[in-house]
């Protein structure tokens, strides 16, 4: 049975297909596109003629339209692609368990991408019952069939990539479904050792950096005399640049730190090689972004640290030289905004962070000892204890806010099985006054007092647990007052470290 598109109204087809993305190619008839929705979303009017090829991924449609003014052009061929796009964001300070969930959501997309940050992050997967420790490439690169993409806004050591690449070839694991941005920055020894010297400068007020090279390879980056991938692969620019750097950096190491700077031979050689040993995985990878999404297809980018780490919204300046929030995508993935359709922020049941910085529900008793010991906090990357809190819905609901988050993602419930009575922040008291939105100054934060809901725990065993309505009835109460007091609906909970224990609650690629 015909059905016909009404002006001012959709039928069930159109607002069926009103969420899906339009590639326009024109032919010779009469065309008027009477009004765009959402950007590119089209309300067609009762004169169309149309025929439907495929109701699953792809949609053809033959449109003739007509109004007052008659435009000539070639017979208008749309075709209309659902577009499958999911970011996943840290909302804490990092070590939230992103590296678990984007590899329990890798199953499930096609494309896997990192958008920001370098080795100073690291994420544990367990594939097939075996640990691994990732800091460069994306966790989907344990599936074949999935092209997994290192992206233009990363910043990256070429001498520890290759020592990644290797620790994966040596246990098996194939590496050719990676691709690296041209267009990404280079880490050198001179950015490792000047971030060394000038956390150690800065004395009691040290960030707590990772030591990785990545703010001063951002700042490179920033001053525009960075050295890109795209130039670590051509000998000749790559030597001109590097020489051009090494001759102002050593007069910094030796006029601003007093000591010794790089020899321009103890590193061309050395890392122009490590150029050639990766110049296979080498492209343009906002092409490759683009075209999986115009062709329908999943991609998840994955995001390093939290959106309290981020350079602009977190606890600046503790923060990384990075942007984290799911904004970061269109720029460190190189696609535009239009095209991201869910954001999942990943949270702990708990709050945890590494290094120096404000941290208004940090714990210094047995409580947050035990929640260390149990959770095993202790740094993926530095190995450090991580300090460890209450969970803070104040900087979960600046995370929402800040990211455009719309599905939450909880793991670690098990952690605080057997705590007699836990606590939740709804809010700061500030000099009398309540404030339930994180304050951008860090002097006014450390004047906070956070405010806590209490609510009691729960003895059983939930490890085993596959869905909500299997929780213990104060499990899942804490569970779903998380969500209210964030305002995040909760897609996904995780009861241990195991994919297994990973459990939806809903599709976050519906």
């Amino acid at each position: 049975m015909r059905r016909k598109f009404h002006r001012g109204r959709k039928t069930d087809r159109a607002a069926g297909v009103e969420r899906l993305f339009v590639l326009l190619v024109f032919d010779y008839f009469p065309v008027y596109t009477r009004g765009v929705e959402e950007g590119a979303f089209l309300i067609i009017n009762k004169r169309i003629k149309k025929t439907i090829f495929s109701f699953n991924v792809r949609v053809s449609l033959t449109l003739w339209l007509k109004t007052g003014t008659l435009t000539m052009f070639r017979p208008r061929k749309l075709e209309v692609l659902a577009m499958s796009s999911v970011v996943v964001v840290g909302t804490q300070w990092g070590d939230e368990g992103k590296g678990k969930i984007t590899d329990f959501l890798s199953e499930n997309a096609e494309v896997i991408a990192r958008y920001q940050g370098g080795n100073n992050a690291g994420h544990t997967i367990v594939f097939n019952g075996e640990k691994y420790k990732l800091h460069l490439i994306p966790s989907g690169i344990f599936y074949k069939d999935k092209i997994c993409v290192i992206g233009n806004g990363m910043v990256i050591d070429p001498k520890a990539l290759v020592a990644e690449l290797s620790y994966l070839h040596e246990r098996g694991v194939s590496t050719d479904n990676l691709r690296i941005s041209n267009r990404a920055h280079v880490i050198l020894p001179y950015h490792l050792k000047l971030d060394g010297l000038e956390e150690e400068r800065k004395g009691a007020n040290k960030i707590g950096t990772t030591k990785k090279g990545i703010g001063p390879a951002y700042m490179d980056k920033a001053a525009r005399i960075g050295i890109r991938i795209v130039d670590l692969l051509d000998r000749d620019v790559f030597a001109e640049k590097l020489a051009r750097n090494l001759e102002e950096k050593n007069m910094l190491f030796e006029k601003v730190y007093g000591t010794e700077g790089f020899r321009f031979e103890d590193i061309f050689e050395e890392y122009y090689e490590y150029g050639q040993q990766i110049a296979q995985y080498v492209c343009d990878t906002s092409v490759v972004l683009n075209n999986a999404l115009d062709e329908g297809r999943r991609v998840l980018f994955e995001g390093a640290q939290g959106v309290m780490l981020d350079i602009d919204q977190g606890t600046y300046p503790f923060v990384t030289s990075s942007n984290p929030v799911a904004g970061g995508v269109t720029i460190g993935a190189g696609v535009g905004p239009t095209k991201i359709k869910h954001v999942v922020g990943v949270a702990k049941a708990y709050t945890t962070r590494v290094g120096d910085g404000p941290f208004p529900t940090e714990l210094h008793d047995e409580i947050g000892d035990r929640i260390r010991e149990v959770g095993r906090e202790y740094g993926t990357t530095t190995g450090r204890p991580r300090r460890v809190g209450w969970f803070d819905s104040v900087v979960v609901r600046h995370a929402r806010r800040v990211s455009g988050i719309t599905d939450l993602s909880l793991n670690s419930i098990d952690v605080l099985t057997g705590i007699e009575t836990l606590k939740i922040c709804v809010a700061y008291r500030y000099r009398g006054q309540v404030l339930e939105e994180f304050p951008a100054s860090l002097k006014v934060l450390a004047e906070c007092e956070p405010i806590y809901e209490e609510l009691p725990g729960w003895t059983e065993d939930i490890t085993g647990v596959k869905s909500l309505d299997e929780l213990p009835a104060n499990a899942r109460h804490y569970v779903e007052r998380i969500s209210q007091l964030t305002g995040i609906p909760l897609s996904i909970f995780s009861v241990g470290p195991d994919r297994s224990q990973t459990n939806v609650v809903r599709s976050v690629y519906a």
